[in-house]
């Protein structure tokens, strides 16, 4: 099976593949001609001294070498360029899958590790997808001529060289499932490292504030030494088999230089046979050391292949085959008795609770706020509704439709979301804005930038909107990264806004300019915000409060201080603070 999927990446290449196996053909056929020609030099043109064939066949040969060398061109090169395709291929592939996975894919894997799946495990994929089937043929090849060659000098010396060949082959098989292991211990360390030093690069503001920089060290030097040992043991099995065959490829040398001598003394072959036997064992040893010498290309591009496989095998996020496509949604969402749990992955049978049991309507057109401690399930509740994750029990609807009976393409186009985390994609402030909507024209862009309370500081920009924010917008302040991120929404310009600590990075000033767009943007659609800031959701139509244990209260602002509740708490602890 495995192997049959990755011959299909030929098949978008095959004309160029074939192309690469018939001159790796003919180069081999070329290779056979020598031992033959130097045969009857030696028997026949030197001794009857006929120097017009001796020059017509040395000639013959500069045209076979020409040939190979030009023939030799066009296997390095364009077989390369194949290799290379597939691997765009597998890694395009790869890509699109990644943008199908669930989120909890992500929340289990490191983006490190993701990483080096992508293009360390590939690049080896697409050296075994070259060097792999062209070394095997040329191999076969050499094995299949240079016996039928063998054999037209002395068949019975032949079979007894062959004899020693199962023994080669059973030697390599009885190593090749060890050395695939400790390949793949290789892979798994390989990408580890990959994903502490991507930690590392991602965090190091944080490490270098906190003036914890021995800390990663011994982090990074734990993995290395992981990797280093795991090299080690690959290396250990390589070089048992790099001596364990080089030795029985000795052995056979020893045999055709004892048998053939043997042959030779008792007149079975003469002196031109003899030479031209040593030249085509030659030969027939040259596929066995090139299928040792790439033994562990080949190795390393079969683990790097069943590692991309691992995640072309993961399933997609769930969607029914006859999906409705939502249309235009209105913004009457339900949570019926819903309730929620991620799934621990250290502990396979352990689950940890988010939302029990929880019912929740949110009128069109109404602003709801969700408030209460950390823990409470308020941006889990937010992440339910695009279908980031499925509910486990229960059910959500939106306009009196299940979301699990809508594609997640069409849901999602409703939602427009404004998250805690800023993240903003390297490229340009325009590029970032957009994002909201492609199509997006420039002035609609200015536009959204402007209800953003953005477009003023960008224009202070030298490159204005083609100013590069820098990875993860580490260029700009956490304030005008938010805003760019709220710029997005407002681009967007969806029925239902979710607002997840929206405001959290702006200063007092920039947050009450923000929230007055924000009120405004919010007029006859439906918003859910989380806010640690009470003050920011005084004007919701209903606040919730929420803890681990489900709804705690709801109201109005003023309802929630009038009962003295929790709410009426957090806010005068807020207020007095």
């Amino acid at each position: 099976m495995l192997l049959k999927k990755f011959i299909s990446y030929y098949k978008p290449h095959r004309k160029l593949f074939a192309i690469d196996m018939c001159c790796s053909f003919v180069v081999a056929v070329c290779d056979l001609f020598y031992p033959i020609i130097a045969k009857n030099i030696i028997n026949d043109y030197v001794p009857n001294q006929n120097l017009r064939l001796l020059l017509t066949w040395a000639a013959v040969l500069l045209g076979i070498y020409a040939l190979k060398a030009v023939l030799s061109y066009i296997v390095q090169y364009w077989g390369h360029v194949v290799g290379v395709r597939m691997q765009g291929d597998m890694r395009a592939d790869m890509f699109r899958k990644l943008q199908r996975l669930p989120f909890s894919f992500f929340d289990e894997n490191k983006t490190g590790t993701i990483m080096s799946r992508m293009m360390n495990d590939l690049m080896d994929v697409s050296e075994l997808a070259h060097h792999g089937p062209e070394d095997i043929f040329l191999s076969v090849i050499l094995l299949i001529g240079s016996f039928v060659m063998l054999a037209r000098i002395n068949l019975w010396l032949t079979l007894i060289i062959f004899a020693v060949l199962p023994l080669i082959v059973l030697f390599a098989i009885r190593l090749r499932k060890q050395m695939q292991d400790t390949f793949r211990d290789t892979r798994v360390e390989v990408a580890e490292v990959n994903a502490n030093v991507e930690t590392a690069i991602a965090g190091i503001r944080v490490s270098r504030a906190y003036t914890a920089a021995a800390h990663e060290n011994t982090k990074f030097d734990a993995a290395n030494e992981r990797f280093k040992r795991a090299r080690g043991r690959a290396y250990r099995m390589m070089g048992i088999f790099h001596s364990g065959m080089t030795f029985l490829t000795d052995i056979l040398y020893l045999i055709v230089l004892v048998a053939g001598g043997l042959f030779f003394f008792y007149d079975q072959i003469n002196t031109g046979e003899f030479a031209a036997y040593l030249l085509y064992i030659n030969m027939f040893l040259k596929p066995i050391n090139r299928l040792v010498a790439i033994f562990e290309q080949i190795q390393n591009g079969i683990t790097g292949f069943t590692r991309f496989e691992e995640i072309m095998a993961v399933a997609d996020e769930p969607e029914i085959a006859d999906a409705a496509d939502a249309g235009q949604l209105k913004g009457h969402i339900c949570f019926e008795n819903v309730s929620f749990r991620y799934a621990n992955s250290d502990v396979a049978d352990e689950q940890t609770r988010v939302i029990d049991h929880l019912t929740l309507d949110i009128p069109q057109g109404k602003t709801i706020a969700l408030v209460g401690p950390s823990g409470g399930g308020k941006t889990t509740l937010c992440h339910l509704i695009p279908r980031f994750y499925e509910v486990t029990q229960g059910r959500i609807t939106i306009d009196g439709q299940d979301i699990t009976q809508l594609s997640r393409m069409s849901l999602r186009r409703n939602i427009g979301m404004v998250a805690q985390d800023v993240f903003l994609f390297n490229g340009t402030i325009r590029e970032n804005i957009a994002y909201g909507n492609l199509d997006a024209s420039e002035q609609e862009i200015i536009q959204a930038a402007k209800r953003a309370n953005i477009h003023d500081y960008i224009m202070t920009l030298e490159q204005g909107y083609d100013t590069n924010v820098g990875e993860r917008g580490v260029k700009l302040s956490g304030g005008q990264k938010q805003r760019i991120s709220i710029a997005r929404v407002f681009l967007k310009n969806p029925p239902i806004l979710i607002l997840d600590e929206a405001t959290s990075a702006l200063d007092n000033a920039t947050e009450m300019l923000i929230q007055q767009s924000l009120e405004a943007l919010s007029q006859g659609r439906t918003c859910l915000v989380v806010a640690h800031r009470l003050s920011t959701i005084k004007n919701a139509d209903e606040i919730v409060v929420l803890t681990k244990d489900g709804i705690l209260e709801r109201g109005t602002h003023q309802a929630l201080l009038e009962k003295n509740g929790l709410y009426a708490s957090l806010y005068q602890y807020q207020f007095h603070q």
